[in-house]
């Protein structure tokens, strides 16, 4: 009799057993399908402390197949990732987040040699960055060490369809360089003092912080932008929109890299650091008319107009919603295709 009880409790201890498994790996599944119907992508994770998938950005940067046309997440852990990070041409549709706002920073101090220096380089279309710090530290910060100033990039951008989001990119010279394609920056931060946003880029930053650190230059002017449209028919250009420029020292809104420079700051808020002057033609003096600096709808002690160079452009209202709304970079919609949908919001 005692031995026939303990086989029903036995079975019953099995039964429940094997219930309670089943419903925990049916709330792991169930776990699993939400964030896969979340994310809809593959997501692999660095920790440098070694609890992810990978130890550096960069090797799970080379995990990823060639010619891919999926997007991939690969998400980073907090902390200071001492590396050169580059994503290459053949590998599109990755996103790399950083899992908290403000910890993760990417440094390197690579200088002089501009096409191999950058911190972070992408080359692939289809690209995401979000909550991630590139700094070129071999001029940064300033006040802390004793290298000439010289050409130190953080980040190097030539890909098409490439969207950034609540980054910081910090140097001091060609701190971010806007190669070509179109682009999209919003909420970010760049820093520098001589011509740290500098390219053929077509592209948009919007909400952003440009800060200033000409106090960094002895007593000369800064520069923000060195724009490279180098023709009419380019339909590359910086537009600044909604953006906040400020800092220390006095700068240059911009200047010209080639003959058809274009750049845009529309509904920004300009603090004195910005000279009256605003804009410089370089080398191109005499060329002046070819140009399209532009300010429109400013504000701040910076925006002041009445001693700026007579030459600064003037555009019609068309012109101007043509150039400043999203679909200047994007009269396709790529950017309501990727993941990232929060960048219009």
């Amino acid at each position: 009799m005692v031995s026939f009880f303990n086989k029903i409790l036995v079975f019953f201890f099995f039964f429940f057993f094997m219930v309670f498994i089943a419903l925990g790996n049916a709330r792991i599944i169930s776990d699993f399908q939400f964030k896969k119907q979340k994310f809809n992508f593959p997501t692999v994770y660095v920790d440098q402390s070694g609890h992810g998938n990978f130890a550096t950005i960069q090797s799970a940067i080379d995990s990823v197949p060639q010619n891919n046309q999926n997007w991939i997440c690969i998400i980073i852990k907090a902390g200071q990732y001492r590396e050169q990070v580059k994503i290459p041409r053949e590998k599109p549709y990755i996103y790399l987040k950083g899992e908290e706002f403000g910890k993760i920073i990417v440094t390197w101090d690579a200088h002089d040699t501009i096409a191999t220096d950058a911190t972070f380089t992408t080359e692939a279309d289809n690209t995401i960055v979000e909550s991630i710090t590139f700094i070129n530290s071999y001029n940064y910060p300033p006040k802390s060490n004793n290298n000439p100033r010289v050409v130190a990039v953080a980040a190097m951008i030539s890909g098409d369809k490439s969207v950034f989001y609540n980054c910081k990119f910090l140097g001091l010279q060609d701190t971010l360089w806007d190669v070509e394609g179109r682009h999209y920056f919003k909420l970010c931060t760049i820093e520098g003092a001589v011509d740290f946003i500098f390219g053929n880029g077509q592209s948009i930053y919007e909400g952003c912080l440009i800060s200033v650190n000409a106090d960094a230059l002895d007593g000369s002017l800064g520069y923000i932008t060195a724009q490279g449209r180098s023709n009419p028919n380019d339909k590359s250009g910086f537009v600044f929109k909604n953006c906040d420029v400020n800092g220390n020292g006095q700068t240059f809104l911009g200047r010209p890299w080639r003959d058809y420079a274009r750049v845009i700051f529309y509904d920004c808020n300009m603090s004195s650091v910005t000279t009256p002057q605003g804009w410089d033609a370089g080398k191109f003096v005499g060329k002046e008319k070819q140009l399209t600096f532009v300010e429109e709808n400013c504000k701040g002690m910076g925006s002041n107009n009445s001693k700026r160079v007579p030459w600064k452009a003037k555009l019609s209202q068309q012109e101007l919603q043509q150039l400043t709304s999203l679909s200047f970079i994007d009269d396709e919609g790529w950017i309501t295709k990727q993941p990232l949908n929060k960048v219009l919001q």
